[in-house]
């Protein structure tokens, strides 16, 4: 018989004030921004990373979020994120599908997309019109490879362009994902 954890809201937000580097804002630098960035930082409201970033690290300019340690791809729910560029395969593959059927879907369209762009950096809507994509939408999907990046400043689409696969398997990516979602949101029942 397990017993249940009893804890109370205050108790709750405090964890996620802390885990989310929330209490304290960190000295500004390569190890903040990591942290900041640690669970992904939504950035579909334009800008709205920067806030997160800001919110949790001193010394943050408007540029901060453009830093090199930093990228943009499609998140959950393709909305943009900015997350740490070494946590790139975390944040992609970690959402790959399992099923046949999806997964050979998203390989298709990221290698129509890597061929497409053949090293070069395009609008979104230049991509899919390129490989005869109807549904530029469709294109995000590419992203769940961890091969495309964006650049998205919200007054046009995005600029897309592959980056190397990377080397980490899907399954431990999704752990990974899993723990950092706990880490960040927890506690939660199974």
């Amino acid at each position: 018989m397990t017993t249940r954890l009893e804890l109370t809201r205050s108790q709750i937000l405090a964890f996620r004030r802390r885990a989310a580097a929330l209490d304290e804002r960190l000295p500004r630098g390569q190890r903040a921004l990591r942290r900041a960035a640690w669970a992904g930082l939504q950035d579909s409201m334009p800008r709205a990373a920067l806030l997160s970033i800001h919110a949790r690290m001193a010394g943050t300019e408007p540029g901060s979020w453009e830093d090199p340690s930093l990228v943009q791809v499609w998140g959950p729910r393709f909305s943009t994120y900015v997350v740490a560029k070494r946590d790139l395969a975390v944040f992609t593959l970690g959402r790959l599908p399992d099923e046949e059927g999806p997964l050979q879907r998203v390989q298709d369209i990221a290698a129509r997309l890597g061929a497409a762009l053949a090293g070069t950096r395009m609008p979104q809507g230049a991509a899919a019109r390129l490989m005869g994509e109807k549904d530029p939408n469709r294109l995000r999907y590419a992203s769940l490879t961890g091969t495309v990046v964006i650049r998205w400043d919200s007054s046009r689409q995005p600029e897309l362009w592959n980056v190397p696969a990377p080397e980490m398997d899907p399954h431990e990516a999704r752990l990974e994902l899993a723990r950092r979602d706990l880490q960040g949101f927890g506690p939660t029942t199974p």
